[in-house]
C-alpha cells in the first residue's frame, strides 16, 4: 500500500503558511513505515525542533484503477477516516529554500496516525464532512470537505493519470487553517463530526 497526501488543499491553509493556492493537486507519497495505528503513542524525532500536526481527512481505496474518470471516481473509494501529517516544518523550509524534495520533512517513520475507517455507506453526504483537532482538550482545527479546492473525485482522478492506485492505498485530502506545533507531552486528539476517532499522545 501507498499513502498519498493532498497538499494545500484548503485556501485558508495555503495562505496561512503564504503559499500561492494552487491551480491543480499538489501531492506528495508517505511509505507505509509512515503508518501509526491503534492509538498507538507517538515519539518526537529527535531530528527537529519544530515538528506540527495537519489533521485531514483520509480516503481508503477499494480497487484497483489507472486514469479514473472523475464521475466514476468515488467508486474507489469504500471508506473514510482521518489522520495527521506530521511535518518537520524546519526541516521542511530548508528543502523549500534549497528547491529540494519535502520527503525528509514528512515521510519519516509514524508520521501519518490514522483511525479507524466508517464505510461511506454511513455518510448522509460524504463531502460534507465536518472534521476537527483538539490539542491538549482545546480546539485547534476546524474543517469541513466541502470547503476543499479539490474534491475528492478531483484528486483521484488526477493522481491516477500518473499512478495506478491499488486497493489500500490512503489518501490524505489536505488540511484546513490552524496547523501548529507539538511538544513532548501533549495530546491530540481528532474528530469526525461529534465522534472521537484518533488519540496520539506526544512522547
Amino acid at each position: 500500500m501507498k499513502i498519498i497526501c493532498i497538499g494545500r488543499n484548503y485556501a485558508e491553509h495555503a495562505r496561512e503558511l503564504n503559499n500561492a493556492v494552487p491551480t491543480e493537486p499538489v501531492y506528495f507519497m508517505k511509505p507505509d513505515s509512515a503508518l501509526l495505528t491503534r492509538n498507538r503513542p507517538f515519539f518526537y524525532p529527535e531530528f527537529t525542533n519544530d515538528l506540527h500536526y495537519e489533521c485531514e481527512i483520509v480516503l481508503r481505496i477499494n480497487k484497483v484503477g489507472k486514469y479514473i474518470n472523475e464521475k466514476f471516481a468515488l467508486c474507489y473509494i469504500d471508506a473514510i477516516g482521518i489522520g495527521i501529517d506530521f511535518t518537520a516544518r524546519d526541516l521542511q523550509q530548508k528543502a523549500k529554500e534549497k528547491g529540494l524534495p519535502w520527503e525528509k520533512a514528512k515521510a519519516f517513520d509514524f508520521s501519518a496516525p490514522i483511525s479507524s475507517f466508517i464505510p461511506v455507506s454511513e455518510f448522509e453526504n460524504m463531502e460534507q464532512i465536518e472534521f476537527s483537532l483538539k490539542k491538549n482538550g482545546e480546539t485547534v482545527q476546524q474543517g469541513n470537505t466541502k470547503d476543499m479546492i479539490f474534491s475528492y473525485s478531483s484528486i483521484i482522478a488526477y493522481v491516477s493519470q500518473f499512478m495506478t492506485l491499488k486497493t489500500g492505498d490512503y489518501i490524505f485530502t489536505g488540511t484546513p487553517a490552524g496547523v501548529g506545533p507539538v511538544a513532548i507531552g501533549d495530546k491530540l486528539e481528532a474528530y469526525i463530526g461529534d465522534k472521537k476517532m484518533l488519540t496520539v499522545n506526544i512522547r
